[in-house]
């Protein structure tokens, strides 16, 4: 479930928004709420206040919400912008704010919102953990011969003759380092399960790399280039997916 804080000095338009978002009570809570910006900054600049997203009013007593984005030490989660003039919308947007919302904020819009923010989230959230992922991997793991049953034969291979899986439907063809590739007969999920999970992982809902292999991590794009040159991308579907499943 998303966590969400609101400010806004006007203690209806606070009331208002947080009894919006109770028609997503499924979805979304509001954990916070302040009417006050300043209190609002000592509560968010605390590290251990980290929200999933943010819905800010512009027009605020002591600073605006522009002035209140800049002053923000983390700025790793959503910020939706709150405001009744829409003048504001693309200055919102180039501001780092995900979405604006007019007031008075129409329901419909506030699901799309959400989605935004739900979205936003799980692309961060797997680009955090693959990166990790990376940081931590072990390159000196013990190497295991993998066996792929193809063609009448059963090839057995080191994991670092493997670069990457490809799925082709109820294909997926193995491409190898020195060029070669080998199709077999299976889905890319029966492959994953075949694999060590310590040195191989699924980036993609039709790729699968080789940790080992990773020459670099971009993370701004979304994607992973092998010592092959290679370039795989790290799906948005599946970074979703598993969020909604959260």
């Amino acid at each position: 479930m998303l966590e969400a804080v609101i400010v806004d000095d006007e203690i209806k338009a606070l009331q208002s928004l947080s009894w919006e978002l109770t028609n997503f009570s499924d979805e979304i809570k509001v954990v916070a709420s302040f009417t006050n910006p300043l209190e609002a900054l000592a509560h968010l600049n605390k590290s251990e206040n980290t929200p999933d997203c943010l819905f800010l009013d512009i027009e605020m007593p002591t600073m605006d919400g522009f002035q209140f984005i800049q002053k923000l030490k983390n700025k790793e989660f959503p910020i939706v912008i709150t405001t009744a003039y829409n003048q504001y919308a693309i200055k919102a947007l180039k501001n780092e704010a995900i979405d604006y919302l007019l007031k008075p904020i129409d329901s419909d819009d506030l699901h799309d919102t959400i989605v935004k923010i739900k979205k936003y989230n799980a692309r961060n959230y797997s680009a955090d953990k693959l990166e990790k992922i990376l940081l931590n991997f072990n390159a000196n793991a013990i190497q295991k011969k993998i066996t792929l049953n193809t063609d009448g034969k059963l090839v057995f291979l080191s994991c670092d003759q493997i670069l990457y899986a490809e799925s082709d439907g109820n294909y997926t063809t193995i491409f190898l380092s020195d060029g070669h590739k080998i199709v077999l007969t299976k889905k890319l999920k029966e492959v994953n399960e075949i694999l060590p999970q310590e040195t191989f992982f699924r980036i993609h809902n039709s790729y699968i790399i080789n940790l080992n292999k990773i020459k670099e991590f971009l993370k701004t794009d979304g994607y992973v280039v092998l010592e092959s040159n290679h370039k795989i991308p790290v799906s948005r579907q599946k970074k979703s997916d598993f969020l909604d499943l959260l």
